[in-house]
């Protein structure tokens, strides 16, 4: 199995159980002076975490490309 089947049967499995696809965020932030870059697939979801953007889906699923 390739990288990229295992990448695509994990989102097919959480799109299966009623879960929104994301794409992944850029690698270098660009709206977040707090950050230099994406080192958590949570990263792109801060401003919901904090209350400052509306939440327009309950469940999502991603493969976040980070630096660690």
């Amino acid at each position: 199995m390739t990288s990229r089947e295992i990448r695509q049967a994990f989102l097919d499995f959480f799109k299966s159980k009623g879960h929104q696809i994301v794409p992944s965020a850029p690698v270098v932030v660009k709206n977040d002076p707090t950050l230099m870059f994406t080192n958590a697939g949570m990263n792109q979801f801060k401003d919901l975490f904090l209350g400052e953007a509306p939440i327009k889906f309950p469940r999502v699923a991603d493969t976040q490309r980070c630096l660690r």
